[in-house]
C-alpha cells in the first residue's frame, strides 16, 4: 500500500514501539583563507614600519615623537624606501606582542577544539600603524572553564613578550627634560613603564625620558592589554568576568562602562569613544549554561589578569598636547 505524497509516512517501528528521526547537525570546519591572513599581516607590517621609521627618525634627532608636521618625512620615506628599515625595530615589536596575544587564544581554542580562525591584522593609518588583530570563534563555548581560559591565554602570552621588551626599550631610552610636553600629543604612563623606568634610570621623571621605539611598541602592548582586560561584553576581561560571575556579567559589564564616562571627561575623550562603542557593538555575551566552579588555580589565574590590567592601564592613553597643559 503506498502512501500519498501529501501525507507523512508513519515512523518506522522497533521493539520499542515507534521511532522519531533524530537529525544530527555537524558544523562545517571552513578552510582557512591563509592568502588573506598573510595579506593582512604583510600590510600591516608595512604600516607599523612606516609609523615606526617616523618614531625613529624624531627620536634620533630628539624631536618629539609623533607631531601634525610628520608629512615631511612621509615624502622623503616615498622617495626613499630604504628609511623604512628603521622602522623594523617598532614594527616587529608590535607585531609579536600583538601575534603573542591573538596566538594565546587560538592555541586555546585549539586545544579544546574550539572552532577559530587565525589571526587576522588589521592595517590603518593610525598612530601606531594598526588597529590591532583579532580572531573569529566560530563555534560556541559550552563550559566557563573553557571560556576562562581561551579569554585569559591572550593576555597572559602577549604580558610574556611585552615585559622584556619594554625592559629592553627603556634601557634604550633617553633624558631629555620636558620632551613628555612637547609635541602634539601626551601619552600617558601606566604603572609598570613607572617601575621599569625607575629601576633602569632611578631619579629621572617620566617627563623627562625620551621613550626609543621599542619600548614605544611595548606602550602600545600595554595599552592593549588593558583594554582587551576591561571586564566588559566580550572583551576578554569581559570574558573572564562571565566566567567568574554568569549571570551579573550584564549589570556589571554596565557599570564598568559607566565608569568610562567620567574618565573621558577627566582624562581623556577617548575613553567616551570607548564607552559608546562597547554600548552599541560589544555589551551581548552567549549564554553558558554551567554551574561547574573554576578552582583555585583559575581564581589565582583570574587575580592575575586583575593585576595585569592595574599595572597596564593609564587615565590617559593618548591627550592632545594643549589639552594635557
Amino acid at each position: 500500500m503506498s502512501t500519498p505524497d501529501s501525507v507523512p509516512a508513519p515512523y518506522p517501528s522497533s521493539p520499542y514501539g515507534s521511532v522519531r528521526p533524530v537529525y544530527v547537525w555537524q558544523t562545517v570546519t571552513r578552510r582557512p583563507r591563509y592568502w588573506l591572513h598573510l595579506l593582512l599581516f604583510l600590510l600591516t607590517l608595512f604600516t607599523t614600519t612606516a609609523m615606526g621609521a617616523r618614531l625613529w627618525f624624531n627620536f634620533a634627532a630628539n624631536q618629539p615623537a609623533l607631531s601634525d608636521d610628520d608629512i615631511e618625512f612621509f615624502l622623503r620615506l616615498y622617495g626613499d624606501p630604504s628609511l623604512l628599515a628603521a622602522g623594523l625595530p617598532f614594527s616587529l615589536t608590535l607585531l609579536a606582542i600583538l601575534l603573542a596575544h591573538e596566538m594565546g587564544h587560538y592555541l586555546a581554542c585549539v586545544f579544546y577544539r574550539v572552532d577559530a580562525s587565525l589571526p587576522y591584522f588589521l592595517p590603518a593609518p593610525s598612530l601606531i600603524g594598526t588597529l590591532g588583530a583579532f580572531i573569529r570563534i566560530r563555534s560556541p563555548i559550552y563550559a566557563k572553564p573553557v571560556l576562562f581560559d581561551i579569554g585569559v591565554a591572550g593576555p597572559l602570552a602577549g604580558f610574556i613578550l611585552l615585559l622584556p621588551a619594554l625592559a629592553i626599550g627603556i634601557a634604550y631610552s633617553k633624558v631629555l627634560p620636558g620632551i613628555a610636553a612637547e609635541g602634539d600629543f601626551f601619552f600617558g604612563v601606566p604603572l609598570l613603564q613607572q617601575a621599569m623606568a625607575a629601576l633602569i634610570f632611578p631619579g629621572v621623571p617620566s617627563t623627562d625620558l625620551y621613550l626609543h621605539p621599542i619600548a614605544r611598541a611595548a606602550w602600545v602592548g600595554m595599552l592593549a592589554t588593558a583594554l582587551n582586560l576591561l571586564p566588559i561584553g566580550q572583551l576578554d576581561g569581559g570574558h573572564i568576568l562571565y566566567a567568574f560571575f554568569g549571570n551579573w556579567h550584564r549589570l556589571l559589564s554596565r557599570v564598568f562602562v559607566a565608569v568610562l564616562i567620567p574618565l573621558g571627561f577627566l582624562y581623556s575623550y577617548s575613553w567616551l569613544v570607548w564607552a559608546a562603542f562597547l554600548l552599541l557593538f560589544g555589551m551581548r555575551h552567549p549564554m553558558i549554561h554551567d554551574d561547574s566552579r573554576l578552582g583555585a588555580g583559575r581564581t589565582i589565574l583570574g587575580i592575575l589578569a586583575l593585576l595585569l590590567l592595574i599595572v597596564c592601564f593609564t587615565p590617559t592613553p593618548v591627550k592632545l598636547g594643549e589639552l594635557a597643559q
